[in-house]
């Protein structure tokens, strides 16, 4: 027995001893991560760019919590007070440039500047909730001291729109517990936001959404301030949770949808505690001539119970609907005529099933025949266009060629041409997004992104053809000017690309990405994305869509990952301060945390 023992113990020693220099390595590699941290916070803080200061403060501070949280927490400190002062002077820039818009057009479409706050807040409550809450308080406290405008029932302040934003961060990543501890005081509210939030939770956690869903069904029923809104918004819960429409006392509708709407499958005594509450909001006495103060007006009310009624009518007990109906009918001899005649069509968005694109396209093209001027004409084929290009029907394109005005025209044809090339490589479909490469009017960024992207699908079934297309990338990439952020970002994405189709050649790549980063002075490293922008007389669009392949981060990490001193060397070639950050921090996190899969475009 004592020999088997020692036999047994010698094992161990020597397994022990195996193992010891990689376990040695991995505790250097993180100290040497943790110190390169440390290094560059301390440039951070130096930092002119107050943006590039908070985010790159926080995401260091974030990164180093499992190894060192005082340090985490001083830097987050550190990281709010420059996204205090970037959040004001951002909103001070886009008020000004809200106001020039209006003064030469009439209106006005902007690009909202990133929250900085609202980024450092995310990042704060994954790690600690007591200096979030205290961020929180602060902002609170700011926006009280300075609100000039009343909020509208139903409107979240600014702080609790922080509050969901951030659990539905903590959501999304999986953390539900937390998620609703920020959430909770939110959910308090009818608001698109909290009704959202729920929508989503109970994808999740349908016992835990419900059960809040009930609590606020409970308190809007004795809500002086409950009105048609209310309602409107509460039924979205259960029968359109993607989409919320609310109505104003002119009659007019606001609505934003935010995915698929498929009415939830809920409990029948959830469903009949929806009707309680909405019959005893929507019957209430209409109030004397001028002193309605609710947000919907008589007309908004109106038109809130001609787009519920026939939910009351399949669901609800028999004397409510009727007593409903009998309301609508007083409401009826009040509304304005612009109201009641309102498209029955358009009320029941939702509601209803959709009519096809092609029988709304019929409607538009028998509108042309009785167009007289080319004004008209041209609204209507934007209108076309606009139609069949979010089905991702290659026919958009014909209709945005007819548009006769030409500046209008060019514009409507590289909006069109992006959509296109975004729904089709979403779903993994070539043919039209190279034809579209070849012949359409892509942007050169648009086409490296295509190109590369195309390469990846091919790279399992045609390796040939996807290197041919990387190539054409790369050469679409080194015609970009070369102190635009599209360059680098260009280059970027075809490093990505090569991963995939020809690893060996990924550092070569990389090396060529730093000189153009190098070259452009905004260049960030990060918030890569393609911008869609158009507008004309009667139509405004902007929307943008993150692009991940065009950043720094995913492509450091998996360079780390193969040779961490050689990237450490790479990311130290970046001259500005901005793209050195970002891929700092990359090969950190690569030490520190697992790798994360670089992500598709998202809208």
């Amino acid at each position: 027995m004592k020999i088997l023992t020692i036999v047994l113990l010698s094992v161990f020693a020597t397994s022990a001893v195996a193992q010891s220099p990689e376990k040695k390595t991995a505790r250097m590699r993180r100290e040497q991560a943790r110190s390169l941290l440390i290094s560059l916070s301390t440039d951070a803080r130096a930092f002119v760019d107050l943006r590039l200061r908070a985010r790159a403060l926080a995401r260091i501070a974030d990164a180093l919590w499992t190894v060192d949280p005082d340090h985490g927490r001083l830097l987050f400190r550190k990281s709010w007070e420059a996204a205090e002062t970037t959040d004001r002077i951002n909103e001070e820039k886009l008020n000004e440039e809200i106001e020039r818009q209006r003064a030469s057009h009439g209106n006005s479409v902007v690009h909202s500047p990133p929250n900085v706050r609202r980024e450092v807040l995310t990042l704060v409550a994954r790690r600690d909730r007591v200096l979030a809450e205290e961020f929180l308080t602060k902002l609170q406290t700011e926006r009280a001291q300075t609100a000039e405008t009343k909020l509208r029932p139903g409107q979240l302040n600014d702080s609790l729109t922080q509050r969901l934003s951030i659990a539905r961060n903590l959501m999304v990543n999986g953390d539900i517990e937390r998620a609703l501890q920020f959430a909770e005081p939110a959910l308090a509210v009818v608001s698109v936001q909290s009704m959202q939030f729920l929508a989503n939770l109970r994808e999740r956690d349908a016992a835990a959404a419900d059960k809040r869903y009930a609590a606020l069904l409970a308190a809007s029923t004795n809500n002086p301030q409950a009105d048609g809104n209310t309602v409107s918004l509460l039924s979205s819960y259960i029968f359109t949770p993607q989409l919320f429409v609310q109505f104003v006392g002119t009659g007019a509708s606001m609505s934003s949808s935010s995915g698929t709407n498929t009415p939830a499958d809920v409990a029948p005594e959830l469903r009949n505690a929806f009707f309680q509450t909405a019959g005893a909001i929507l019957l209430r006495p209409m109030p004397p001539p001028g002193q309605d103060q609710s947000s919907t007006g008589i007309d908004g009310k109106y038109l809130v119970i001609k787009r519920l009624l026939p939910l009351f009518d399949q669901y609800a007990p028999r004397e409510m609907a009727e007593a409903l109906r009998t309301h609508f009918n007083a409401l009826n001899t009040v509304a304005s005529e612009n109201t009641r005649s309102n498209n029955d069509e358009w009320i029941n968005t939702g509601l209803k099933p959709e009519k096809p694109v092609s029988d709304r396209e019929q409607v538009i093209l028998d509108r042309l025949d009785r167009t007289k001027t080319t004004t008209e004409r041209d609204g209507l084929f934007i209108e076309l266009a606009f139609l069949v290009a979010n089905k991702g029907d290659a026919k958009a394109r014909e209709y945005a060629g007819k548009v006769e005005d030409s500046e209008t025209r060019k514009q409507l044809q590289e909006y069109i041409d992006t959509t296109l090339v975004l729904l089709h490589i979403l779903k993994k479909q070539t043919d039209l997004p190279l034809e579209i490469v070849r012949k359409g009017e892509l942007g050169r960024l648009e086409k490296v992104w295509v190109l590369t992207e195309s390469a990846k699908i091919f790279v399992k079934t045609d390796r040939e053809r996807a290197q041919q297309l990387v190539e054409e990338a790369a050469n679409e990439a080194r015609r970009i000017e070369g102190s635009m952020a599209s360059r680098p970002q260009a280059m970027v994405a075809v490093a990505n690309a090569l991963r995939v189709v020809d690893p060996p050649r990924v550092w070569e790549a990389t090396f060529d990405a730093v000189k153009a980063a190098n070259s452009s002075d905004v260049f960030s490293g990060e918030d890569g994305a393609l911008l869609l922008e158009f507008r004309s007389k009667n139509h405004s669009s902007v929307g943008s869509h993150d692009i991940p392949q065009f950043d720094l981060d995913g492509i450091l990490r998996e360079l780390a990952n193969q040779d961490y001193e050689r990237a450490v060397e790479l990311a130290r070639g970046f001259e500005r301060e901005g793209p050195r950050a970002v891929a700092t921090i990359a090969i950190a996190r690569a030490v520190l945390e697992p790798q994360k899969v670089i992500k598709d475009v998202k809208k």
